[in-house]
C-alpha cells in the first residue's frame, strides 16, 4: 500500500525517497498494458470500413486487419461494432437481407 506523506511536517529526502519507491514498486507490478496492434497512421476511409465489415478483411482478426491497413485496433473495432461508419454496417445488414 502506497503511504501518503503528512503536509503538516518536514520530511527529510529519505522520507520522500521512501514514497517515490513504493511509488515506482506500484507502477511496475500493474499488469501490462495489451497489445492491440499499431498505432493508427491515418484516419480510416469508407473504402476501409467497407474491406472490414463487407470485403476482404471481414474475416480478419481485428488485430491483423489495423496491421494490414495501417489502422489502429480501435478503429477496426469501432467500425465492426457499429460505433462509426453506421452507414456501412447498415449496407452489411441489407446485403445479408
Amino acid at each position: 500500500m502506497i503511504t501518503k506523506l503528512d503536509t503538516n511536517h518536514k520530511h527529510t529526502v529519505a522520507d520522500l525517497v521512501e514514497a517515490y519507491n513504493q511509488l515506482v514498486d506500484h507502477i511496475n507490478s500493474l499488469p501490462a498494458p495489451r497489445d492491440r496492434g499499431p498505432k493508427s497512421e491515418r484516419k480510416m476511409t469508407d473504402e476501409d470500413a467497407r474491406r472490414v465489415i463487407l470485403g476482404d478483411l471481414k474475416d480478419k482478426g481485428t488485430k491483423q486487419a489495423a496491421e494490414e491497413l495501417g489502422l489502429s485496433y480501435g478503429q477496426i473495432y469501432s467500425a465492426r461494432n457499429g460505433y462509426t461508419f453506421k452507414q456501412i454496417l447498415k449496407e452489411a445488414e441489407k446485403t445479408e437481407s
